[in-house]
């Protein structure tokens, strides 16, 4: 460039317009998609003309073969490429056609997703949450995740892989050059344009014969009319009746008539009805009374109690509390079935809430009212053991199915009611006394410690202050465990009570088996409590003592310690 550095001269002037025209026609830069001529084909190589480029790049024929480009590997033919780099560290220029076609793809990719378009692609693989998808037509590889695979799970997928088919493109990261597909909402969008044109079927008033339950939910049950819609029943028109839940009227697989109530064709959905296929019932519910006996029919058995028929459509439940007088936890499949015409009382109407209730009991005498005329409170009665838990026994009352309550302080008077209770066990026959009846509660408690004589009528004849006799049983720190002669029952005096000084007062001085005076501090015959106390008994001897002797001397003779000082305490009293 140094002999035409001169521009001036007219000649310079005219080479250098036309070197820079020439120039300017193959503008070559790094990172563009070019297309090269192939101008020559080894056993392993493809040789490239690019204009512009001072050496010819070559490509492996496998890239190409790869590429589906297997026909153009010709002389003469054009191939796009991408020019990586110009010259590398060895002065080769580097291309790659798997690149170029790769960013043709990702160009096709975003104009479908701008424009809302469906792709062609196949599963090629799984991995972790989806499946890879190949795009058919650049063999872009893109990401589809498996709650997009269809539009209900699916346990196995096998039968899609590398079958050719229709994806939606979700997502496009422009940045990391990620592609996210969607099978789902192109079988869904076809599912709905077939839905559309069963919805033009039908029309609002239509009769639907023998549609099949298929499912549940709080608010309806959903029917499959043939199997090609599903159609819902709401709540409400299920029945006249008041039903709390689908599954007390149905069962899966059942067939009903429906009855079309309502078509929303933007939301392609049908709204039916049950109830609207009979009057209704309660048009006529004057016809019943209430306190009257009506035979019923069993429609339908649950775990809390039967739902029953007065006429067809006039449905009502027998709750599981209104089948027995006596049994507290009926099975209401064990004592009907459906079909069954059983007697019930009508309990309740209530018009407002379309609400009837019935009682299958009240068809028979309350055998609590029978037991109480012929075994009033206080009377006694033979029973068997029917149960028993940790802290009372269930009796069978004679040929009454009743179980009377008898809790296990009501066993014995005198001895532990914990241990005593583990005496007894199913089966074991007794004569009880009937202590409690309540018909409205039904409920009985009986007793057997009051079928014999009560130990603490020992009492009966006792007054608080008397002094009684009593034989020392065993010593504790709480102070002596005693038993009062010619009686079952064991009382407790406390340290506290054992003498007038504490010092006294001490249980270590008793060994067991000493007869000693007490008298009784406290007692209540209808509580069936009393107390005992040495050191009341000591006082009351004291009092007596000063009463009688006014003398020192004379106080200081009994074997009390605290009597001289009281003694001297009322000769001061009385000089004064």
């Amino acid at each position: 460039m140094e002999i035409y550095k001169d521009l001036k001269t007219p000649a310079n002037q005219e080479f250098e317009k036309l070197l820079n025209t020439q120039l300017s026609k193959n503008k070559i830069e790094e990172g563009k998609i070019i297309d090269g001529k192939i101008t020559k084909i080894t056993e392993k190589f493809v040789f490239i003309f690019i204009p512009g480029l001072k050496s010819e790049p070559i490509i492996d024929i496998n890239e190409l073969k790869m590429i589906g480009l297997k026909d153009k590997i010709k002389e003469g033919e054009n191939v796009p490429v991408l020019l990586e780099k110009i010259e590398d560290k060895n002065g080769e220029v580097i291309v790659s056609a798997i690149k170029a076609q790769k960013i043709k793809g990702w160009f096709k990719l975003e104009k479908a997703y701008e424009d809302n378009e469906s792709i062609i692609g196949k599963i090629t693989t799984k991995c972790k949450g989806g499946v890879i998808v190949e795009h058919v037509e650049t063999g872009s590889l893109m990401f589809c995740p498996g709650s997009q695979i269809s539009d209900k799970p699916l346990k196995n997928i096998e039968h899609l892989i590398g079958v050719e088919q229709k994806f939606a493109i979700i997502k496009l990261d422009k940045i990391r050059g990620n592609a996210c597909v969607s099978r789902r909402q192109i079988v869904s969008s076809n599912k709905r344009e077939d839905k559309a044109k069963i919805i033009e079927k039908f029309k609002v008033g239509d009769i639907i014969k023998d549609a099949i339950v298929k499912g549940y939910s709080s608010f309806g049950c959903f029917f499959e009319v043939n199997n090609e819609i599903d159609v819902l029943v709401h709540l409400q028109e299920i029945s006249y009746s008041r039903v709390n839940h689908p599954d007390e009227i149905f069962n899966i697989g059942e067939k009903h008539d429906l009855k079309i109530i309502s078509i929303d064709k933007e939301k392609l959905q049908i709204g039916c009805s049950i109830k609207q296929l009979s009057p209704d019932p309660f048009e006529h519910i004057s016809n019943y009374e209430i306190g009257k006996k009506y035979k019923v029919k069993v429609e339908k058995i649950t775990d809390y109690g039967c739902f029953c028929s007065l006429e067809p459509g006039l449905s009502t439940l027998l709750h599981s509390s209104e089948i027995s007088w006596t049994k507290k936890n009926v099975v209401p499949k064990k004592l009907f079935k459906v079909g069954d015409m059983i007697d019930c009382v009508i309990t309740e109407i209530d018009k407002e809430k379309r609400r009837i209730a019935i009682s299958h009991k009240l068809t028979t005498e309350n055998p609590y009212d029978i037991f109480s005329e012929k075994f009033p409170e206080g009377s006694e009665i033979e029973g068997v053991v029917s149960n028993a838990n940790e802290y009372a026994l269930y009796i069978k009352l004679g040929e009454f199915d009743i179980d009377g309550f008898l809790h296990a302080n009501d066993l014995s008077y005198t001895k532990n009611p914990e241990e005593e209770l583990k005496n007894y066990k199913k089966g074991n026959k007794l004569k009880v006394k009937v202590l409690e009846i309540k018909k409205d509660e039904q409920k009985i408690r009986v007793g057997l410690k009051q079928t014999g004589k009560d130990p603490f009528d020992w009492f009966k004849d006792k007054n608080i202050n008397d002094i009684i006799t009593v034989q020392v049983i065993s010593t504790d720190n709480k102070g002596l465990i005693v038993k009062p002669e010619n009686c079952d029952l064991e009382f407790l005096i406390k340290k506290s009570n054992i003498a007038v000084n504490s010092s006294d007062a001490r249980p270590s001085r008793f060994v067991g088996g000493e007869r000693i005076d007490a008298a009784i501090s406290e007692l209540n015959m209808e509580k069936r409590k009393a107390s005992l106390s040495i050191k009341l008994l000591e006082e009351l001897q004291n009092k007596e003592a000063v009463s009688k002797f006014s003398s020192p001397l004379s106080g200081k003779n009994l074997p009390f310690s605290s009597l001289s000082e009281k003694l001297d305490d009322k000769k001061n009293k009385d000089d004064e």
